[in-house]
């Protein structure tokens, strides 16, 4: 039995996703890949922190959310390359939102994260949940995380 293929070095990829912790950025299981919370970060930090329905309003976290998707998106490219395989499509998505008790705009901000999604990968939009949270990673507004479904390198998309 061949060893498996080394990974690729998260310094590959430009301000590619590294875990703060004892964590894979994404890991395949039978085809599918499954991503960490990616947070809205560049140059090794978060852009914005804040709480939505304080100080933070849709506006200010739908790009956030975008952003902290693409990363998701690229964690997983990196992971399926290393396979031998290539992104077909997001399966499914969760985004966490950082929110007061009161803020009940969840959609309108995980609406920035479908929308990045559909630029950056074909299929239809993935099943989405989006979530109210107290706090996350590094006081990040948002965080995202992906289940991706592969295909094999030069196969045609399903």
């Amino acid at each position: 039995m061949p060893a498996p293929p080394a990974p690729v070095p998260d310094a590959c990829v430009p301000d590619a996703p590294v875990p703060a912790g004892d964590y894979a950025a994404a890991r395949i299981v039978g085809g599918l890949i499954f991503t960490a919370g990616m947070t809205p970060r560049s140059g090794g930090g978060v852009i914005t922190a804040g709480i939505l329905g304080a100080g933070l309003a849709v506006e200010d976290a739908a790009p956030l959310a975008a952003l902290a998707a693409e990363r998701a998106v690229e964690a997983g490219r990196a992971v399926a390359r290393t396979a031998g395989r290539r992104l077909d499509s997001a399966v499914s998505m969760t985004v966490h939102i950082a929110a007061t008790p009161r803020f009940t705009e969840h959609s309108g901000v995980a609406d920035g994260a479908s929308a990045r999604i559909r630029t950056l990968l074909a299929g239809p939009p993935p099943a989405r949940t989006s979530v109210g949270v107290a706090g996350l990673p590094s006081g990040a507004a948002v965080e995202v995380t992906l289940v991706l479904s592969t295909v094999e390198q030069g196969s045609a998309a399903a």
